[in-house]
């Protein structure tokens, strides 16, 4: 994946044709750090990477007007201003004019604007502007401006189609300037919505559990690194209880390795550090989302967890709570703008982080 990412990149700096990735799967299964990969292989090519994470209470001119600013007065590697990054900078400035409409935005009033760059007031034509005046400026520096997006599905979709449509106008143009970006799996369908040709600029990668054999391997190669062993049978109770989330085999591996008094690891290890593990997730990976729920979506969540893990139809969770499917309607599309539930099909629905079933059976009275 890493191998093929980079071949892209060269491709897209030399001016050719090329599909960069975004990653998309639920919660713990790895999107970051292949991000991050990707991240910097493209600086070690001397790429000029903007990193940014979306927000649902940012918008995006507001992330990406002040990373875009750092990276140009990076670009400039001998701290003078050549024509291209100059006029980045008031294309920049002209940007700003949007601070109309999102109040989030920072004014870079160390520029002065170009009349007509970027200056309109409307995303679509200003965002346009920007990157396509970002790839010149990348261009003349021999250089490639690489987006790095994180939660991508964060970005609303009138914002989300600006930026596809300003990405595609550069793409056209085959200037150096393109996104790697990553999400949750609700991200596919807002792509979609808010621009169905998207699917010709980007290579969509879904990113899932381990199987059974990767799993194992994940757990038991470190151990033996270290000259220590763990049983099979303790490698079997690992995948049975992490589903083989890479994020939740790590948590299980270090508690497995802390509960043993030496090797190997056994199931009688594994099990206590079961007990270990929930209880460190509890109070981070699913506290940290739990505590932003409202007493009404806390009970969608519930109702939905006393069905397993799901997915599971609008229709269900109503009957589960006693009311209708239009009554809980508008906290359901609460919980997904939230990241919390994604709706793979129809009106299905299910969580984003996996084993949350569990946990809100665990924190929330039935």
């Amino acid at each position: 994946m890493l191998e093929r990412t980079a071949v892209a990149l060269d491709r897209i700096r030399a001016g050719l044709a090329a599909r960069p990735r975004i990653l998309y799967g639920l919660r713990g299964v790895g999107k970051t750090v292949l991000l991050t990969a990707m991240r910097d292989a493209a600086e070690e090519k001397g790429m000029a990477v903007v990193a940014i994470e979306a927000s649902e209470n940012r918008s995006l001119p507001g992330i990406l007007l002040p990373a875009l600013r750092v990276a140009f007065l990076r670009l400039d590697r001998m701290k003078q201003e050549t024509a291209g990054v100059a006029r980045a900078l008031k294309a920049l400035a002209g940007f700003a004019k949007l601070k109309v409409k999102y109040d989030d935005l920072e004014v870079p009033l160390d520029f002065e604007p170009e009349p007509g760059l970027a200056d309109s007031g409307d995303l679509d034509a200003d965002l346009s502007d920007l990157i396509v005046t970002v790839g010149e400026a990348a261009q003349e520096q021999q250089s490639t401006v690489v987006l790095v997006i994180d939660e991508l599905q964060y970005v609303p979709e009138e914002q989300l189609a600006a930026l596809i449509g300003a990405l595609h106008r550069a793409a056209q143009k085959r200037l150096p300037v393109t996104m790697l970006a990553a999400g949750l799996p609700q991200l596919i369908r807002q792509i979609g919505r808010a621009k169905p040709y998207a699917q010709r600029l980007f290579e969509f990668v879904t990113i899932g559990p381990l199987d059974e054999k990767a799993a194992c391997d994940a757990v038991r190669l470190p151990i033996e690194r270290e000259e220590e062993t763990i049983e099979k049978d303790a490698l079997d109770a690992i995948f049975a209880q992490t589903q083989g989330y890479p994020y939740f085999l790590q948590e299980w591996g270090k508690h497995s390795w802390d509960a043993a008094e030496g090797s190997p690891i056994t199931v009688t290890d594994v099990e206590a550090a079961a007990v270990a593990a929930l209880a460190e997730l509890d109070a981070s990976f699913f506290r940290v989302r739990f505590d932003r729920l409202t007493s009404a979506e806390m009970r969608y969540l519930r109702a939905m967890a006393d069905r397993g893990a799901g997915p599971h139809s609008s229709r269900q969770v109503a009957e589960t709570l006693g009311v209708t499917v239009s009554i809980v309607a508008p906290t359901r599309n609460s919980l997904i703008a939230k990241g919390m539930l994604y709706s793979p099909a129809g009106d299905d629905t299910a969580f984003t982080a996996p084993l949350f079933d569990a946990f809100m059976r665990r924190v929330v009275p039935g």
